[in-house]
């Protein structure tokens, strides 16, 4: 059979398109259930890549290893990055192109989007394996640091995965704008289960240590690319993955890129955070916690603190994603109303989630922490509650922070969801941490996460205060 348009079932193409055609007809409620639980549970089970791999290790090596994986971390935050920049740029392309019934135009951008991943992993593995040294010696470590030697294992054997990682991670946004978040779940189920499966017994059984997590973590994100792409290539696909009718546009490539770009330049200033959080816990720990390795045991507590947070806010990023297309496709059908309701219905879901977490780390902290490092030291178990207690303080606004940057992407303005971005990742919170930690050194440093939150926060709802009367109005008119 052949792989052309004409050549499908009519009744099959018919029952594609109307997957698709769902998001503008079916109730926002229903239609938020059915995207965002599996858009939570993909981003949950993403994050429990890295987090499985922080508990093993603490557990199976030691707490000095976990701030190993921590100096990795800005290194693998660029790779994700740059997979949601071709992955949610092509995905918001896609589900406006489909809103606005121009197929072909999202085809082709699906096909630019397979291209740019696997181009992207080989250039970030070649670069990474080219220039170890370099790039080890600027994250974040002091010199004589143990940790080091920790993420040189990780490092040289993770960097093989990049590939599978963009290809897996990027194109399953694709998926989801095409109407089947159930086949992106499973493709991180799949890589979760067997991540979680193959480090206790690399781990613990073969005794690899972290580069035992490092060969779990790459052979799991090469099966979650196998099964997201065996079903691109498929025949339930709204839109086929057709690489011999790819023809290069830059005029695509620069549209996707504009799409995407506001969760890739977060990504990417998230990167240099971490690697700032990294150099800081180096500079002041030792003079802070009164011990030797001050440093490295920052590092680890820094560590555990972001993996709790990761845990809490992933699931944001999910009700984000999983109302991605349901905004897109009513913003390009001129359905402002449902585009309304399908927003404060994703600000009120993340909310909640957002409450429940902040709950739990002001509540259990020394519990959580147990879990990566039950025979933690005294400096690592004293420092680390309250580094947690201090940097969750706002984080019951995160949720609101996070849905309505993306709003403005849906509606065509980049730009300002670019700069609602980065202004609390870097416009805000990077003078924090560099004045604070000057003055207050290590304490300083931490109590600027929730200074940077509040500002953000309080600009972003001035903001999109207007922004929500002008979606009224269009929507009263009934023009763009």
């Amino acid at each position: 059979m052949s792989d052309s348009a004409s050549d499908i079932p009519v009744h099959q193409d018919t029952k594609k398109t109307d997957a698709a055609a769902r998001l503008g007809t079916d109730p926002i409620g229903k239609l938020l259930l059915r995207f965002s639980i599996p858009a939570v549970t993909g981003m949950v089970v993403n994050a429990l890549y890295n987090v499985v791999d922080r508990i093993f290790v603490g557990r199976g090596v030691n707490e000095v290893a976990l701030g190993g994986l921590s100096l990795v971390l800005p290194l693998m935050t660029i790779s994700m990055a740059f997979a949601m920049l071709f992955g949610i740029g092509s995905a918001n392309m896609i589900s406006m192109r489909l809103g606005q019934g121009r197929r072909e135009e999202a085809e082709n951008a699906l096909n630019h989007c397979f291209c740019l991943l696997l181009l992207m992993g080989f250039i970030f593995m070649a670069v990474g394996l080219i220039f170890m040294e370099p790039i080890l010696s600027m994250l974040g470590a002091q010199e004589g640091s143990e940790s080091l030697n920790y993420s040189r294992e990780y490092l040289q054997i993770i960097l093989y995965g990049s590939v599978f990682f963009m290809v897996g991670f990027g194109f399953s946004h694709c998926t989801r704008a095409q109407g089947f978040p159930n086949v992106t779940m499973i493709s991180m189920l799949l890589g979760a289960g067997m991540n979680i499966i193959l480090d206790p017994i690399f781990i613990f059984v073969f005794h690899w240590g972290v580069e035992g997590a490092a060969w779990a973590t790459i052979i799991s994100q090469l099966a979650s690319a196998v099964w997201i792409l065996s079903f691109s290539f498929g025949k339930k696909a709204v839109i086929k993955l057709r690489l011999k009718t790819f023809k290069p546009s830059l005029r695509i490539i620069s549209q996707i890129m504009a799409f995407g770009s506001a969760q890739f330049i977060l990504q990417f200033v998230m990167s240099g955070v971490q690697l700032l959080y990294n150099t800081s816990m180096g500079w002041y720990g030792a003079a802070a916690l009164g011990v030797a390795n001050g440093g490295d045991i920052a590092l680890s507590g820094m560590n555990i603190v972001g993996s709790i947070s990761m845990l809490i806010l992933m699931p944001v990023f999910g009700i984000n994603q999983g109302a991605q297309p349901i905004l897109g496709y009513n913003y390009g059908a001129k359905q402002y109303h449902r585009v309304l309701k399908a927003y404060l219905g994703a600000i009120t879901a993340a909310t909640a989630i957002c409450t429940l977490g902040f709950m739990m780390g002001e509540l259990f902290p020394h519990f959580l922490i147990s879990i990566f490092a039950p025979n933690g030291s005294e400096a690592l178990l004293s420092f680390t509650p309250w580094a947690m207690r201090v940097m969750m303080i706002m984080l019951p606004l995160n949720g609101f922070q996070i849905v309505s940057t993306n709003l403005y992407v849906v509606t065509g303005r980049p730009k300002i969801s670019i700069f609602l971005s980065m202004l609390r990742q870097c416009i805000v919170l990077i003078p924090c941490m560099l004045i604070f930690g000057k003055i207050w050194g290590l304490h300083g440093v931490i109590a600027s996460a929730p200074v940077a939150d509040g500002f953000s926060v309080l600009l972003t709802g001035t903001m999109i205060f207007f922004e929500l009367k002008k979606l009224r109005s269009m929507d009263k008119a009934g023009t763009a």
